[in-house]
Protein backbone atom coordinates (compact mmCIF):
# COMPACT_ATOMS: atom_id res chain seq x y z
CA UNK A 1 0.00 0.00 0.00
CA UNK A 2 2.95 2.31 0.62
CA UNK A 3 3.98 1.82 -3.01
CA UNK A 4 0.39 2.47 -4.14
CA UNK A 5 0.33 5.72 -2.17
CA UNK A 6 3.60 6.79 -3.82
CA UNK A 7 2.07 6.05 -7.21
CA UNK A 8 -1.05 8.08 -6.39
CA UNK A 9 1.01 11.17 -5.59
CA UNK A 10 2.29 11.26 -9.19
CA UNK A 11 -1.19 12.48 -10.14
CA UNK A 12 -1.33 15.33 -7.61
CA UNK A 13 -3.28 18.40 -8.80
CA UNK A 14 -4.09 16.70 -12.12
CA UNK A 15 -7.26 14.66 -11.56
CA UNK A 16 -10.03 16.98 -10.27
CA UNK A 17 -12.94 16.30 -10.02
CA UNK A 18 -11.61 12.80 -9.35
CA UNK A 19 -9.32 11.93 -6.43
CA UNK A 20 -5.70 10.86 -6.84
CA UNK A 21 -5.39 7.07 -6.75
CA UNK A 22 -2.52 4.60 -7.04
CA UNK A 23 -2.42 0.82 -7.45
CA UNK A 24 0.03 -2.09 -7.30
CA UNK A 25 -0.55 -5.59 -8.68
CA UNK A 26 1.12 -8.49 -6.82
CA UNK A 27 1.27 -12.25 -7.55
CA UNK A 28 3.35 -14.92 -5.81
CA UNK A 29 4.99 -12.17 -3.72
CA UNK A 30 6.22 -10.44 -6.88
CA UNK A 31 5.17 -6.99 -8.10
CA UNK A 32 3.74 -7.36 -11.59
CA UNK A 33 2.79 -3.73 -12.28
CA UNK A 34 2.16 -0.31 -10.74
CA UNK A 35 0.01 2.56 -11.96
CA UNK A 36 -1.96 5.66 -11.05
CA UNK A 37 -4.71 7.98 -12.27
CA UNK A 38 -2.79 10.46 -14.43
CA UNK A 39 -5.45 13.01 -15.37
CA UNK A 40 -9.18 13.50 -15.24
CA UNK A 41 -10.82 11.59 -18.09
CA UNK A 42 -7.90 9.20 -18.48
CA UNK A 43 -7.62 5.60 -17.21
CA UNK A 44 -8.12 5.10 -13.50
CA UNK A 45 -5.29 3.65 -11.41
CA UNK A 46 -6.52 0.06 -11.61
CA UNK A 47 -6.75 0.14 -15.41
CA UNK A 48 -3.44 1.99 -15.77
CA UNK A 49 -1.83 -0.78 -13.72
CA UNK A 50 -3.36 -3.56 -15.80
CA UNK A 51 -2.21 -1.74 -18.94
CA UNK A 52 1.40 -2.19 -17.81
CA UNK A 53 1.13 -5.98 -18.20
CA UNK A 54 2.39 -7.72 -21.32
CA UNK A 55 -0.70 -9.94 -21.15
CA UNK A 56 -3.74 -9.13 -19.00
CA UNK A 57 -4.06 -12.87 -18.29
CA UNK A 58 -1.17 -12.38 -15.85
CA UNK A 59 -3.64 -10.66 -13.53
CA UNK A 60 -5.65 -13.85 -12.93
CA UNK A 61 -5.28 -14.91 -9.31
CA UNK A 62 -3.30 -11.78 -8.37
CA UNK A 63 -3.84 -9.29 -5.56
CA UNK A 64 -4.38 -5.61 -6.30
CA UNK A 65 -3.53 -2.97 -3.73
CA UNK A 66 -5.41 0.25 -4.48
CA UNK A 67 -5.57 3.42 -2.39
CA UNK A 68 -9.31 4.02 -2.94
CA UNK A 69 -12.32 1.79 -3.46
CA UNK A 70 -12.64 0.82 -7.15
CA UNK A 71 -15.42 2.74 -8.89
CA UNK A 72 -18.71 1.03 -9.70
CA UNK A 73 -20.34 3.41 -12.18
CA UNK A 74 -19.92 4.57 -15.76
CA UNK A 75 -18.44 8.08 -15.93
CA UNK A 76 -15.62 9.19 -18.19
CA UNK A 77 -14.40 5.58 -17.96
CA UNK A 78 -16.10 2.18 -17.37
CA UNK A 79 -16.37 0.81 -13.80
CA UNK A 80 -13.03 -0.45 -12.48
CA UNK A 81 -14.63 -2.93 -10.08
CA UNK A 82 -16.17 -4.88 -12.97
CA UNK A 83 -12.87 -4.87 -14.86
CA UNK A 84 -11.12 -6.43 -11.86
CA UNK A 85 -13.78 -9.14 -11.81
CA UNK A 86 -13.40 -9.74 -15.56
CA UNK A 87 -9.62 -10.24 -15.45
CA UNK A 88 -9.81 -12.69 -12.55
CA UNK A 89 -8.29 -10.74 -9.69
CA UNK A 90 -8.39 -12.93 -6.55
CA UNK A 91 -8.02 -10.29 -3.82
CA UNK A 92 -8.28 -6.51 -3.53
CA UNK A 93 -6.74 -4.55 -0.64
CA UNK A 94 -8.33 -1.09 -0.43
CA UNK A 95 -6.78 1.88 1.36
CA UNK A 96 -10.04 3.78 1.85
CA UNK A 97 -13.74 3.48 1.10
CA UNK A 98 -14.92 6.08 -1.41
CA UNK A 99 -17.14 8.79 0.18
CA UNK A 100 -18.65 9.68 -3.21
CA UNK A 101 -22.25 8.40 -3.07
CA UNK A 102 -21.90 7.17 -6.66
CA UNK A 103 -19.48 4.56 -5.29
CA UNK A 104 -19.70 4.47 -1.45
CA UNK A 105 -19.50 0.71 -0.93
CA UNK A 106 -20.92 -0.28 -4.29
CA UNK A 107 -17.47 -1.11 -5.70
CA UNK A 108 -16.75 -3.35 -2.73
CA UNK A 109 -20.13 -5.04 -3.16
CA UNK A 110 -19.38 -5.85 -6.82
CA UNK A 111 -16.04 -7.41 -5.89
CA UNK A 112 -17.43 -9.48 -3.03
CA UNK A 113 -20.41 -10.66 -5.09
CA UNK A 114 -17.93 -12.07 -7.60
CA UNK A 115 -16.09 -14.00 -4.88
CA UNK A 116 -13.11 -11.64 -4.67
CA UNK A 117 -11.61 -11.32 -1.19
CA UNK A 118 -11.68 -7.69 -0.04
CA UNK A 119 -9.70 -6.05 2.75
CA UNK A 120 -10.25 -2.38 3.68
CA UNK A 121 -7.40 -0.80 5.63
CA UNK A 122 -8.79 2.72 6.24
CA UNK A 123 -5.26 4.11 5.95
CA UNK A 124 -5.15 6.50 2.98
CA UNK A 125 -7.63 9.27 3.84
CA UNK A 126 -4.71 11.75 3.87
CA UNK A 127 -4.20 11.37 0.10
CA UNK A 128 -7.39 13.24 -0.76
CA UNK A 129 -8.31 15.46 2.21
CA UNK A 130 -10.38 18.00 0.26
CA UNK A 131 -12.13 15.28 -1.77
CA UNK A 132 -13.15 13.55 1.46
CA UNK A 133 -14.15 16.86 3.07
CA UNK A 134 -16.34 17.81 0.10
CA UNK A 135 -18.38 14.60 0.27
CA UNK A 136 -18.63 14.59 4.07
CA UNK A 137 -19.58 18.27 4.45
CA UNK A 138 -21.14 19.02 1.02
CA UNK A 139 -19.03 22.13 0.50
CA UNK A 140 -15.45 23.07 -0.44
CA UNK A 141 -12.61 22.96 2.08
CA UNK A 142 -11.85 26.68 2.64
CA UNK A 143 -8.32 28.03 3.14
CA UNK A 144 -7.63 31.67 4.01
CA UNK A 145 -4.27 32.81 2.67
CA UNK A 146 -2.53 36.03 3.65
CA UNK A 147 0.93 37.63 3.52
CA UNK A 148 1.47 39.93 6.48
CA UNK A 149 4.05 41.94 8.37
CA UNK A 150 5.27 40.79 11.76
CA UNK A 151 2.52 42.91 13.32
CA UNK A 152 -0.20 41.27 11.21
CA UNK A 153 -0.73 44.04 8.65
CA UNK A 154 -1.34 43.66 4.90
CA UNK A 155 0.00 46.97 3.65
CA UNK A 156 1.09 50.42 4.71
CA UNK A 157 -1.82 52.31 3.08
CA UNK A 158 -5.42 51.30 2.40
CA UNK A 159 -5.34 52.23 -1.30
CA UNK A 160 -1.94 50.82 -2.06
CA UNK A 161 -0.29 47.40 -2.00
CA UNK A 162 3.37 46.58 -1.59
CA UNK A 163 4.82 43.08 -1.77
CA UNK A 164 5.94 42.02 1.68
CA UNK A 165 7.35 38.54 1.18
CA UNK A 166 10.28 37.24 -0.85
CA UNK A 167 10.86 34.88 -3.75
CA UNK A 168 10.67 31.58 -1.85
CA UNK A 169 7.35 32.54 -0.26
CA UNK A 170 6.10 33.52 -3.71
CA UNK A 171 6.95 30.08 -5.13
CA UNK A 172 5.30 28.39 -2.16
CA UNK A 173 2.18 30.50 -2.65
CA UNK A 174 2.05 29.32 -6.26
CA UNK A 175 2.22 25.69 -5.08
CA UNK A 176 -0.63 26.42 -2.65
CA UNK A 177 -2.73 27.78 -5.49
CA UNK A 178 -2.05 24.66 -7.54
CA UNK A 179 -3.75 22.55 -4.85
CA UNK A 180 -7.03 24.46 -5.22
CA UNK A 181 -9.90 24.32 -7.68
CA UNK A 182 -10.97 27.93 -7.11
CA UNK A 183 -9.31 31.14 -5.89
CA UNK A 184 -11.53 33.89 -4.47
CA UNK A 185 -10.98 37.63 -4.04
CA UNK A 186 -13.16 40.67 -3.46
CA UNK A 187 -13.72 43.65 -5.75
CA UNK A 188 -11.35 45.95 -3.86
CA UNK A 189 -8.48 43.47 -4.18
CA UNK A 190 -9.24 43.13 -7.89
CA UNK A 191 -9.22 46.91 -8.39
CA UNK A 192 -6.19 47.82 -6.28
CA UNK A 193 -3.93 44.77 -6.63
CA UNK A 194 -4.93 43.73 -10.16
CA UNK A 195 -3.74 40.17 -9.45
CA UNK A 196 -3.60 37.58 -12.23
CA UNK A 197 -4.58 34.78 -9.79
CA UNK A 198 -2.92 32.26 -12.11
CA UNK A 199 -0.61 29.36 -11.29
CA UNK A 200 2.57 30.26 -13.09
CA UNK A 201 4.87 27.55 -11.73
CA UNK A 202 2.72 24.51 -12.46
CA UNK A 203 1.48 22.59 -15.50
CA UNK A 204 -2.03 21.61 -14.49
CA UNK A 205 -4.68 19.56 -16.23
CA UNK A 206 -7.26 22.11 -15.06
CA UNK A 207 -6.19 25.50 -13.71
CA UNK A 208 -8.03 26.82 -10.63
CA UNK A 209 -11.09 28.91 -11.44
CA UNK A 210 -10.68 32.57 -10.57
CA UNK A 211 -13.65 33.92 -8.63
CA UNK A 212 -14.40 37.57 -7.79
CA UNK A 213 -17.27 38.94 -5.69
CA UNK A 214 -18.35 42.32 -7.08
CA UNK A 215 -21.22 44.75 -6.71
CA UNK A 216 -21.72 45.48 -10.42
CA UNK A 217 -19.80 43.45 -12.98
CA UNK A 218 -20.60 45.92 -15.76
CA UNK A 219 -18.58 48.62 -13.99
CA UNK A 220 -15.34 46.60 -14.02
CA UNK A 221 -12.43 47.79 -16.14
CA UNK A 222 -11.62 45.09 -18.70
CA UNK A 223 -8.13 46.55 -19.19
CA UNK A 224 -7.33 45.35 -15.65
CA UNK A 225 -4.43 42.85 -15.74
CA UNK A 226 -6.76 40.24 -14.26
CA UNK A 227 -8.65 39.98 -17.55
CA UNK A 228 -5.56 39.64 -19.74
CA UNK A 229 -5.24 35.95 -18.87
CA UNK A 230 -7.88 33.57 -20.23
CA UNK A 231 -8.02 31.18 -17.27
CA UNK A 232 -11.76 30.75 -16.51
CA UNK A 233 -13.35 33.46 -14.37
CA UNK A 234 -16.57 33.53 -12.37
CA UNK A 235 -17.83 37.00 -11.49
CA UNK A 236 -20.32 36.82 -8.65
CA UNK A 237 -22.13 40.10 -9.18
CA UNK A 238 -24.83 41.56 -6.99
CA UNK A 239 -26.30 43.46 -9.93
CA UNK A 240 -27.23 41.85 -13.27
CA UNK A 241 -24.91 42.26 -16.22
CA UNK A 242 -25.80 43.65 -19.66
CA UNK A 243 -22.28 43.63 -21.08
CA UNK A 244 -20.91 41.19 -23.65
CA UNK A 245 -18.13 39.24 -21.93
CA UNK A 246 -15.20 37.21 -23.28
CA UNK A 247 -15.76 33.46 -23.47
CA UNK A 248 -13.65 32.76 -20.39
CA UNK A 249 -15.78 35.02 -18.15
CA UNK A 250 -19.04 33.80 -16.60
CA UNK A 251 -21.21 36.31 -14.71
CA UNK A 252 -23.65 35.02 -12.13
CA UNK A 253 -25.78 37.81 -10.68
CA UNK A 254 -28.77 38.69 -8.59
CA UNK A 255 -27.87 38.21 -4.92
CA UNK A 256 -25.71 39.70 -2.17
CA UNK A 257 -23.21 36.79 -2.20
CA UNK A 258 -22.60 36.01 1.44
CA UNK A 259 -19.91 33.41 2.26
CA UNK A 260 -22.67 30.83 2.70
CA UNK A 261 -24.01 31.57 -0.79
CA UNK A 262 -20.53 31.56 -2.30
CA UNK A 263 -19.59 28.12 -0.95
CA UNK A 264 -23.01 26.74 -1.90
CA UNK A 265 -22.55 28.00 -5.47
CA UNK A 266 -19.04 26.58 -5.70
CA UNK A 267 -20.16 23.25 -4.21
CA UNK A 268 -22.73 23.00 -7.02
CA UNK A 269 -19.86 23.45 -9.49
CA UNK A 270 -17.95 20.55 -7.90
CA UNK A 271 -15.30 22.76 -6.28
CA UNK A 272 -13.67 20.76 -3.48
CA UNK A 273 -10.95 23.22 -2.38
CA UNK A 274 -11.32 27.02 -2.22
CA UNK A 275 -8.50 29.48 -1.53
CA UNK A 276 -9.66 32.87 -0.23
CA UNK A 277 -6.84 35.31 -1.01
CA UNK A 278 -8.42 38.55 0.12
CA UNK A 279 -8.96 41.16 1.00
CA UNK A 280 -9.23 41.71 4.69
CA UNK A 281 -13.01 42.31 4.71
CA UNK A 282 -13.67 39.14 2.70
CA UNK A 283 -11.46 37.24 5.15
CA UNK A 284 -13.49 38.71 8.01
CA UNK A 285 -16.79 37.69 6.40
CA UNK A 286 -15.64 34.07 6.09
CA UNK A 287 -14.43 34.09 9.69
CA UNK A 288 -17.75 35.52 10.89
CA UNK A 289 -19.64 32.90 8.89
CA UNK A 290 -17.63 30.07 10.47
CA UNK A 291 -16.51 28.92 7.02
CA UNK A 292 -12.74 28.77 7.50
CA UNK A 293 -11.06 25.36 7.72
CA UNK A 294 -7.42 26.33 7.31
CA UNK A 295 -5.32 29.50 7.46
CA UNK A 296 -1.98 29.87 5.68
CA UNK A 297 -0.05 32.96 6.74
CA UNK A 298 3.24 34.15 5.24
CA UNK A 299 4.94 36.42 7.78
CA UNK A 300 7.51 38.93 6.55
CA UNK A 301 10.25 40.31 8.86
CA UNK A 302 8.98 43.87 8.90
CA UNK A 303 6.72 46.13 10.97
CA UNK A 304 4.17 48.40 9.31
CA UNK A 305 2.39 49.85 12.35
CA UNK A 306 0.36 53.04 12.16
CA UNK A 307 -2.83 52.92 10.13
CA UNK A 308 -1.81 49.86 8.12
CA UNK A 309 -4.65 47.50 7.21
CA UNK A 310 -4.96 44.35 9.35
CA UNK A 311 -5.21 40.97 7.67
CA UNK A 312 -8.73 40.39 8.98
CA UNK A 313 -10.77 43.56 9.32
CA UNK A 314 -14.36 43.84 10.49
CA UNK A 315 -15.05 40.34 11.81
CA UNK A 316 -17.56 41.71 14.31
CA UNK A 317 -15.88 40.13 17.31
CA UNK A 318 -16.11 36.60 15.91
CA UNK A 319 -13.23 34.41 17.07
CA UNK A 320 -11.83 31.42 15.18
CA UNK A 321 -9.90 28.97 17.39
CA UNK A 322 -6.92 27.54 15.51
CA UNK A 323 -4.13 25.04 16.09
CA UNK A 324 -0.72 25.37 14.49
CA UNK A 325 -0.02 22.37 12.26
CA UNK A 326 3.11 23.38 10.35
CA UNK A 327 5.91 25.94 10.31
CA UNK A 328 8.26 26.50 7.37
CA UNK A 329 11.14 28.95 6.99
CA UNK A 330 11.17 30.36 3.46
CA UNK A 331 14.26 32.54 3.19
CA UNK A 332 13.59 35.65 5.29
CA UNK A 333 9.91 34.75 5.68
CA UNK A 334 7.97 32.17 7.70
CA UNK A 335 4.92 30.21 6.61
CA UNK A 336 2.48 29.30 9.40
CA UNK A 337 -0.29 26.80 8.72
CA UNK A 338 -3.24 26.58 11.08
CA UNK A 339 -6.25 24.26 11.13
CA UNK A 340 -9.60 25.09 12.61
CA UNK A 341 -10.28 23.62 16.04
CA UNK A 342 -13.50 21.65 15.72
Amino acid sequence: MTLAVAQARHGSNQTWTNPIVGAVLVKHNQILAQGYHHRFGQAHAEIDTLNQLDDVAQAQGATMYVTLEPCSHYGKTPPCARKLVAVGIARVVIGQRDPNPLVAGKGIAILEAAGIAVTVLDQTEGLNPTYNFYYHHHRPFVTLKMAVSADGKLNAATAQRTRLTGELAGHDSQALRACQQAILIGERTLTIDQPALTVRDQKLAVAPRRVVVVNAADQLDLTNRFFQDTTPVWLLSRQPSHRTWPDFVTVTAGQAWTPEQIVAFLADQGIQALLVEGGSHLHAEFVAAGLVDQVVTYVAPTLLGGQALPAVSGAGGKQLPLRLTDTQVLGPDVRLTFRRVS
